[in-house]
Protein backbone atom coordinates (compact mmCIF):
# COMPACT_ATOMS: atom_id res chain seq x y z
CA UNK A 1 0.00 0.00 0.00
CA UNK A 2 1.06 3.36 -1.11
CA UNK A 3 1.94 6.28 1.59
CA UNK A 4 -1.16 8.34 -0.07
CA UNK A 5 -3.39 5.21 0.40
CA UNK A 6 -2.15 4.59 3.69
CA UNK A 7 -2.81 8.43 4.52
CA UNK A 8 -6.21 8.31 3.10
CA UNK A 9 -7.21 5.19 5.40
CA UNK A 10 -6.23 7.03 8.12
CA UNK A 11 -7.77 10.09 7.47
CA UNK A 12 -10.69 7.81 6.74
CA UNK A 13 -10.33 6.42 10.03
CA UNK A 14 -10.20 9.39 11.80
CA UNK A 15 -12.74 11.05 10.48
CA UNK A 16 -15.43 7.89 11.24
CA UNK A 17 -14.37 7.54 14.75
CA UNK A 18 -14.57 11.45 15.97
CA UNK A 19 -18.11 11.58 14.26
CA UNK A 20 -19.12 8.55 15.85
CA UNK A 21 -18.15 9.25 19.27
CA UNK A 22 -18.82 13.03 19.36
CA UNK A 23 -22.15 15.36 19.30
CA UNK A 24 -24.17 12.39 19.90
CA UNK A 25 -27.68 12.07 20.85
CA UNK A 26 -28.41 9.00 22.24
CA UNK A 27 -31.62 7.15 22.57
CA UNK A 28 -32.31 3.69 23.70
CA UNK A 29 -34.62 1.82 21.68
CA UNK A 30 -36.56 -1.58 22.29
CA UNK A 31 -38.88 -2.42 19.94
CA UNK A 32 -40.35 -5.42 19.84
CA UNK A 33 -39.84 -6.14 16.33
CA UNK A 34 -37.20 -5.56 13.98
CA UNK A 35 -37.86 -1.69 11.63
CA UNK A 36 -36.73 -1.26 8.08
CA UNK A 37 -36.35 1.82 6.31
CA UNK A 38 -35.91 2.44 2.96
CA UNK A 39 -33.99 6.06 1.87
CA UNK A 40 -33.08 7.54 -1.39
CA UNK A 41 -30.30 9.88 -1.22
CA UNK A 42 -30.58 13.12 -3.68
CA UNK A 43 -33.78 11.45 -5.07
CA UNK A 44 -32.50 10.88 -8.93
CA UNK A 45 -35.19 10.82 -11.43
CA UNK A 46 -35.19 7.07 -11.48
CA UNK A 47 -36.06 6.89 -8.03
CA UNK A 48 -38.97 8.91 -7.88
CA UNK A 49 -40.23 6.70 -10.91
CA UNK A 50 -39.02 2.77 -10.91
CA UNK A 51 -37.85 3.14 -7.48
CA UNK A 52 -41.13 3.96 -6.42
CA UNK A 53 -43.23 2.45 -8.50
CA UNK A 54 -41.00 -1.21 -7.04
CA UNK A 55 -41.81 0.04 -3.28
CA UNK A 56 -45.62 1.18 -4.09
CA UNK A 57 -46.24 -2.16 -5.98
CA UNK A 58 -45.58 -3.72 -2.18
CA UNK A 59 -47.34 -1.14 -0.43
CA UNK A 60 -44.25 0.19 1.09
CA UNK A 61 -43.15 3.64 2.03
CA UNK A 62 -39.79 5.10 1.55
CA UNK A 63 -38.14 8.36 2.72
CA UNK A 64 -36.55 10.21 0.11
CA UNK A 65 -33.63 12.93 0.92
CA UNK A 66 -33.60 15.77 -1.08
CA UNK A 67 -31.09 18.52 -1.78
CA UNK A 68 -33.69 21.73 -3.62
CA UNK A 69 -30.92 23.08 -5.54
CA UNK A 70 -30.95 19.76 -7.81
CA UNK A 71 -34.22 19.67 -8.93
CA UNK A 72 -35.48 19.92 -12.56
CA UNK A 73 -31.70 19.77 -13.40
CA UNK A 74 -29.03 16.96 -14.77
CA UNK A 75 -26.32 16.22 -12.92
CA UNK A 76 -23.19 13.77 -12.31
CA UNK A 77 -25.69 10.56 -11.34
CA UNK A 78 -28.20 11.17 -14.10
CA UNK A 79 -31.82 13.87 -14.12
CA UNK A 80 -33.01 14.70 -10.71
CA UNK A 81 -36.53 14.80 -9.90
CA UNK A 82 -38.91 17.19 -10.61
CA UNK A 83 -41.60 19.32 -9.37
CA UNK A 84 -44.23 16.76 -10.67
CA UNK A 85 -41.99 13.64 -9.07
CA UNK A 86 -42.46 15.58 -5.36
CA UNK A 87 -46.54 15.77 -5.82
CA UNK A 88 -46.36 11.95 -6.47
CA UNK A 89 -44.00 11.25 -3.70
CA UNK A 90 -46.29 13.52 -1.32
CA UNK A 91 -49.21 12.46 -2.44
CA UNK A 92 -48.77 8.47 -2.12
CA UNK A 93 -47.58 9.45 1.39
CA UNK A 94 -43.93 9.13 1.23
CA UNK A 95 -41.27 11.08 3.37
CA UNK A 96 -39.36 13.97 2.17
CA UNK A 97 -35.97 14.32 4.38
CA UNK A 98 -33.25 17.35 4.14
CA UNK A 99 -30.21 16.67 2.12
CA UNK A 100 -28.62 20.59 2.52
CA UNK A 101 -30.32 23.21 -0.61
CA UNK A 102 -26.49 22.50 -2.03
CA UNK A 103 -25.73 19.39 -1.64
CA UNK A 104 -22.87 19.94 0.66
CA UNK A 105 -19.64 18.43 2.30
CA UNK A 106 -21.10 17.05 5.50
CA UNK A 107 -17.57 16.89 7.16
CA UNK A 108 -15.10 19.34 5.01
CA UNK A 109 -17.90 22.40 4.76
CA UNK A 110 -17.78 25.04 7.10
CA UNK A 111 -20.35 24.47 9.70
CA UNK A 112 -22.08 27.66 9.77
CA UNK A 113 -22.75 27.99 5.61
CA UNK A 114 -24.02 24.41 6.39
CA UNK A 115 -26.66 25.48 8.75
CA UNK A 116 -27.87 28.33 6.33
CA UNK A 117 -28.11 25.44 3.23
CA UNK A 118 -30.05 23.36 5.54
CA UNK A 119 -32.32 26.84 6.45
CA UNK A 120 -32.34 27.59 2.63
CA UNK A 121 -33.38 24.00 1.65
CA UNK A 122 -36.48 24.43 3.96
CA UNK A 123 -37.46 27.68 2.99
CA UNK A 124 -36.68 26.60 -0.92
CA UNK A 125 -39.64 23.65 0.13
CA UNK A 126 -42.04 26.06 1.47
CA UNK A 127 -41.84 28.32 -1.54
CA UNK A 128 -43.43 25.15 -3.32
CA UNK A 129 -44.94 23.78 -0.57
CA UNK A 130 -46.04 25.98 2.37
CA UNK A 131 -46.37 24.72 5.98
CA UNK A 132 -43.99 21.31 4.81
CA UNK A 133 -41.49 20.31 6.65
CA UNK A 134 -38.50 18.26 6.75
CA UNK A 135 -38.12 16.33 9.57
CA UNK A 136 -34.98 13.91 8.69
CA UNK A 137 -32.21 14.55 7.83
CA UNK A 138 -28.90 12.85 5.72
CA UNK A 139 -25.60 13.65 5.61
CA UNK A 140 -24.06 14.44 1.93
CA UNK A 141 -20.93 13.43 0.67
CA UNK A 142 -19.20 12.45 3.89
CA UNK A 143 -19.54 11.95 7.57
CA UNK A 144 -20.28 14.60 9.64
CA UNK A 145 -17.81 16.57 11.06
CA UNK A 146 -18.36 17.35 15.15
CA UNK A 147 -19.42 21.05 14.47
CA UNK A 148 -22.05 19.85 11.43
CA UNK A 149 -23.44 17.31 13.06
CA UNK A 150 -24.13 19.29 15.61
CA UNK A 151 -25.81 22.10 13.93
CA UNK A 152 -27.30 19.66 12.00
CA UNK A 153 -28.98 17.43 14.95
CA UNK A 154 -30.65 20.87 16.18
CA UNK A 155 -32.65 21.17 13.46
CA UNK A 156 -33.74 17.52 12.86
CA UNK A 157 -35.48 14.33 14.50
CA UNK A 158 -33.25 13.07 13.44
CA UNK A 159 -29.73 12.68 11.06
CA UNK A 160 -28.81 9.46 9.01
CA UNK A 161 -25.16 9.04 8.08
CA UNK A 162 -24.14 5.79 6.54
CA UNK A 163 -21.60 2.68 8.31
CA UNK A 164 -23.17 -0.11 6.31
CA UNK A 165 -24.50 -1.83 9.17
CA UNK A 166 -28.05 -1.27 11.33
CA UNK A 167 -29.46 0.51 14.43
CA UNK A 168 -29.83 -1.15 17.54
CA UNK A 169 -30.35 -0.76 21.82
CA UNK A 170 -28.52 2.82 22.13
CA UNK A 171 -28.36 4.87 18.97
CA UNK A 172 -27.39 7.99 18.04
CA UNK A 173 -30.23 10.73 16.65
CA UNK A 174 -27.72 12.58 15.09
CA UNK A 175 -25.88 9.56 13.45
CA UNK A 176 -28.03 6.90 12.42
CA UNK A 177 -26.45 3.94 10.58
CA UNK A 178 -27.25 3.30 7.28
CA UNK A 179 -26.53 0.85 4.99
CA UNK A 180 -26.10 1.76 1.17
CA UNK A 181 -27.11 -0.64 -1.80
CA UNK A 182 -24.45 0.55 -3.86
CA UNK A 183 -20.78 -0.37 -6.26
CA UNK A 184 -19.90 -1.56 -2.77
CA UNK A 185 -22.28 -4.77 -2.96
CA UNK A 186 -24.59 -4.67 -5.52
CA UNK A 187 -22.99 -7.99 -7.11
CA UNK A 188 -23.92 -9.57 -4.01
CA UNK A 189 -27.36 -10.29 -2.96
CA UNK A 190 -26.18 -12.67 -0.19
CA UNK A 191 -24.38 -10.63 1.79
CA UNK A 192 -26.84 -7.96 1.70
CA UNK A 193 -29.36 -10.76 2.87
CA UNK A 194 -27.43 -11.85 5.37
CA UNK A 195 -27.03 -8.20 7.39
CA UNK A 196 -31.14 -8.26 6.66
CA UNK A 197 -31.52 -11.58 8.51
CA UNK A 198 -29.10 -10.25 11.20
CA UNK A 199 -30.91 -7.17 11.99
CA UNK A 200 -34.06 -9.04 12.04
CA UNK A 201 -33.35 -11.67 14.34
CA UNK A 202 -31.46 -9.02 16.32
CA UNK A 203 -34.56 -6.47 16.24
CA UNK A 204 -32.44 -3.79 14.77
CA UNK A 205 -33.83 -1.02 13.00
CA UNK A 206 -31.90 -1.61 9.22
CA UNK A 207 -31.96 1.51 7.22
CA UNK A 208 -30.98 0.67 3.30
CA UNK A 209 -29.81 3.58 1.56
CA UNK A 210 -29.08 4.24 -2.22
CA UNK A 211 -29.58 6.78 -4.94
CA UNK A 212 -30.42 6.08 -8.75
CA UNK A 213 -32.54 2.78 -9.68
CA UNK A 214 -31.55 2.17 -13.15
CA UNK A 215 -30.30 -0.98 -15.59
CA UNK A 216 -26.86 0.89 -15.60
CA UNK A 217 -26.78 2.51 -12.16
CA UNK A 218 -24.18 5.07 -11.43
CA UNK A 219 -21.70 3.83 -8.92
CA UNK A 220 -23.83 5.34 -5.93
CA UNK A 221 -26.81 3.24 -7.10
CA UNK A 222 -28.37 0.11 -7.72
CA UNK A 223 -30.12 -2.36 -10.74
CA UNK A 224 -33.89 -2.31 -10.35
CA UNK A 225 -33.83 -6.40 -10.48
CA UNK A 226 -31.58 -5.89 -7.44
CA UNK A 227 -33.85 -3.45 -5.41
CA UNK A 228 -37.14 -5.22 -6.16
CA UNK A 229 -35.74 -8.66 -4.91
CA UNK A 230 -34.71 -6.92 -1.89
CA UNK A 231 -37.97 -5.20 -1.48
CA UNK A 232 -39.42 -8.58 -1.63
CA UNK A 233 -37.73 -10.89 0.29
CA UNK A 234 -38.33 -7.67 3.22
CA UNK A 235 -41.70 -7.72 2.38
CA UNK A 236 -41.88 -11.81 2.90
CA UNK A 237 -40.95 -11.52 6.52
CA UNK A 238 -44.24 -9.42 7.93
CA UNK A 239 -41.75 -6.75 9.33
CA UNK A 240 -41.87 -3.42 10.57
CA UNK A 241 -41.42 -1.65 7.37
CA UNK A 242 -41.44 2.51 7.99
CA UNK A 243 -39.83 5.96 6.56
CA UNK A 244 -37.46 7.28 8.77
CA UNK A 245 -39.66 9.57 10.78
CA UNK A 246 -42.23 6.93 10.90
CA UNK A 247 -40.01 4.89 12.71
CA UNK A 248 -39.32 7.40 14.78
CA UNK A 249 -42.74 7.57 15.54
CA UNK A 250 -43.49 3.94 16.43
CA UNK A 251 -39.90 3.98 18.65
CA UNK A 252 -40.81 6.88 20.22
CA UNK A 253 -38.76 9.58 19.53
CA UNK A 254 -41.58 11.87 17.78
CA UNK A 255 -44.65 12.60 17.77
CA UNK A 256 -47.07 11.84 14.46
CA UNK A 257 -47.06 14.23 11.92
CA UNK A 258 -49.73 16.88 12.57
CA UNK A 259 -49.96 16.46 16.66
CA UNK A 260 -46.53 18.41 17.10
Amino acid sequence: MSMTALWLKFNNKYRRLQSSLRQRRPYQISNSQPIISFTFDDAPRSSCTRGRQILEAYGIRATYYLSMSLMDIAYSIGAAFSKADLDNLITAGHEIGSHTYGHLDAWNSDAGLFEASILENQSKLNEIYPGEIFRTFSYPINTPHPKIKKKAGERHVCCRGGGQSYNLKTIDLNLLKGYFIDRRNRGDRDQIIKLIDECCEKKGWLILCTHDIDENPSPYGCAPGLFEGLVRYVDRLGVRILPVYDACVLLGVAKRRGTE
